[in-house]
């Protein structure tokens, strides 16, 4: 990310994330080109699942730690594509929703009862149950009903071919004064730091 405005609006914050990298990767590009297409409107610039976020400033190394603890027990995780939907009004963003696969509910489980035992703040968090797993391909929150209804309309779809891959690490993004920084964290293995 490199616009001054969204890394300012996402100063303090941490996002631990999975970046697909072959068959999701396509087909978010593909599906993303396409709605970019159709209306001009505010995008992720690098594809990602999210599997939580965080407001802890203060206590970043103390979230990382905890992350990291959580990676070494973790197996890779599979991810498949399977639809084209949307997050409808108020949130107006259109994403590529992925399968509920066994390793990826079960990753985002243990990752819940790890958190449980902390008071990290956490932002826009759900039950395991009521959490949908995907990519956000626009966020179209700006668009007249209207307009959000045809992009809506238009872009919901099952997908006939489940583009799936295995990823093997996290990376946990935070931002701070004014800057994106990162740090992958492969699964299964303890740092030496």
């Amino acid at each position: 990310m490199s616009s001054p405005t969204q890394l300012a609006s996402l100063e303090g914050q941490q996002y631990l994330v999975l970046r697909p990298t072959r068959a999701v990767s396509d087909v978010y590009r593909a599906e993303q080109r396409s709605a970019l297409g159709r209306v001009d409107a505010p995008h992720a610039h690098t594809e990602h699942v999210t599997l939580r976020a965080f407001h802890e400033p203060e206590r970043r190394e103390e979230v990382l730690s905890l992350i990291r603890e959580w990676a070494v027990a973790q197996h890779p995780i599979e991810v498949i594509a399977e639809a084209v939907d949307v997050f409808p009004t108020p949130w107006q963003v259109v994403i590529l929703r992925l399968t509920r696969t066994s390793s990826l509910v079960s990753a985002y489980a243990k990752l819940s009862t790890a958190l449980d035992a902390t008071d990290f703040r956490r932002l826009d968090e759900r039950d395991t149950a009521e959490w949908t797993f995907h990519l956000s391909v626009i966020y179209a929150k700006t668009l007249s009903a209207a307009a959000w209804s045809e992009l809506s309309h238009k872009s919901r779809r099952s997908l006939s071919k489940r583009p799936a891959e295995t990823i093997s690490e996290v990376e946990f993004v935070w931002y701070e004064d004014g800057v994106e920084h990162a740090e992958v964290i492969p699964f299964g293995l303890r740092s030496f730091r």
